[in-house]
């Protein structure tokens, strides 16, 4: 099937509704009927101490590429929103760009499962992080 929403659709909408995602340089790049790819360019303003990439950051990547996974299936509804979210952090994230790839696990009338996994933008490397999540999706 086919995705019920495009990559221009979905950035014009998270741009507009959320527009934090754009000033952070958060964008997809790929989305098909229940999965997502969204990248983030990663700026000194997302480092830790220690020199790494902060786990807020990773989280809210994650979080942004369960929405566009929601979104793929059901439309652009702009207030389908999280429930429920978890994330493992799998080792130390580089200060390099990073990727969200997410899939639909389940999607039901009223709640939506889903999961993400993130790498380094090259995806040269194990997984950074592996979230999962629910959305409420609102009535029609």
């Amino acid at each position: 099937m086919e995705a019920k929403i495009t990559v221009d659709e979905f950035n014009t909408l998270v741009h507009r509704e959320l527009p934090q995602t754009a000033e952070l340089g958060m964008w997809a790049t790929d989305i098909g009927w229940g999965t997502a790819t969204l990248r983030l360019k990663v700026n000194d303003s997302m480092v830790r101490p220690g020199g790494t990439l902060s786990g807020p950051t990773m989280m809210l990547l994650a979080d942004a590429n369960m929405y566009a996974v929601v979104l793929s299936q059901i439309g652009a509804v702009a207030l389908a929103v999280t429930t429920s979210f978890n994330i493992n952090f799998l080792r130390r994230p580089p200060m390099e760009d990073i990727v969200a790839e997410g899939r639909m696990i389940k999607l039901g009338k009223r709640l939506a499962v889903l999961e993400t996994t993130i790498f380094t933008a090259d995806r040269d490397h194990e997984p950074l992080a592996h979230a999962t999540g629910t959305y409420s999706i609102p009535p029609a």
